[in-house]
């Protein structure tokens, strides 16, 4: 009886015929491998071909290797084809007649909304700044006028004038740089309207009013043009004049003798057309005034001064 811890007869040669791989027995020859006469073959290392690369290797070779392109001919230079020439093979005369070259059309600018309407430069130079505050103050003290910084107790009753005028104005406006004097027949007050910001004192608007006797008609002469607030209940006073209607547009409180001689004066209109369309007019209890934004500066003064003087005249007849 045999148990499996006997060895079996038939493995008694099974393991007689391995042997072991050349590459890892080393350079012995194997057991069934004949015996070559004679010293063996000297096989190159791997680690020598590596050190020493091949004969055929240009790669090297400082003689022989050469980086890409450097065999290249040289280039021609380009040369530019006669003038009126024309493609190879084609006459030039074939060629239709050139068409004379135009100006691209210039390109229509469009907002978020549609095109946009082009500004009008009388609007922009009625309303960039040209104020000159020393040049007002010259122009003033060489009429003998009195100069203030809008700080003096009698420059308190021209609070009024920054609160009913034509635009809005915030709380933090005030009279500066204060004048006052007399043009030809009327005393005139100018002042600025102005603001802090920081460090600085900023003119913003241009008033210059004129004192009358008496209360006044409460009215509003503005172009037509301008955004109006505050004009509820003031009803509108047509002139005889249309060109004078389209442009300009006389508001009152109420309609009135007073009011009917200021449209239909005739000066009042020609003075009026002929200017910008950049000033306004309003009355307060005892001022009749004109405004504009921008600074004080002589040529303003001098303007306002006319239109005032037409103003109060046309209102003052048959009062």
């Amino acid at each position: 009886m045999s148990t499996p811890r006997d060895r079996d007869s038939n493995d008694d040669d099974a393991g007689r015929g391995w042997q072991e791989p050349a590459h890892l027995g080393g350079d012995q020859p194997a057991r069934d491998e004949p015996v070559q006469d004679g010293p063996v073959p000297d096989e190159p290392n791997i680690a020598d071909r590596r050190s020493r690369p091949r004969d055929a290797d240009h790669s090297v070779d400082p003689e022989t290797w050469r980086p890409p392109g450097w065999d290249l001919p040289p280039a021609r230079p380009e040369r530019s084809a006669p003038e009126g020439a024309g493609p190879a093979g084609v006459d030039p005369s074939w060629a239709p007649p050139g068409a004379p070259p135009q100006e691209a059309p210039a390109r229509e600018r469009r907002g978020l909304f549609g095109g946009r309407r082009q500004r009008d430069p009388e609007m922009d130079r009625a309303f960039t700044y040209q104020g000159d505050v020393v040049g007002a103050q010259g122009w003033a003290l060489q009429r003998g006028w009195t100069i203030s910084d809008g700080t003096a107790p009698e420059d308190a009753a021209l609070l009024p004038l920054i609160t009913t005028a034509p635009p809005r104005m915030s709380k933090d406006h005030r009279p500066g740089n204060v004048l006052r004097g007399r043009a030809g027949s009327l005393d005139l007050i100018a002042f600025d309207a102005v603001y802090t910001s920081g460090r600085y004192v900023v003119p913003e608007y241009a008033i210059t009013a004129a004192p009358l006797l008496g209360t006044p008609p409460a009215l509003r002469l503005s172009p037509a043009r301008l955004w109006k607030h505050g004009i509820g209940g003031m009803v509108q006073i047509p002139s005889e004049d249309p060109d004078f209607d389209r442009r300009w547009m006389l508001l009152a409180a109420e309609d009135g003798p007073q009011v009917r001689r200021l449209a239909g004066d005739a000066d009042v209109r020609r003075l009026l057309l002929g200017t910008d369309d950049g000033d306004e007019f309003w009355t307060t209890p005892g001022f009749l005034a004109a405004i504009r934004p921008d600074g004080h500066r002589p040529e303003l003064i001098e303007h306002h001064a006319r239109l005032l003087t037409a103003l109060v005249g046309a209102l003052a007849v048959g009062s």
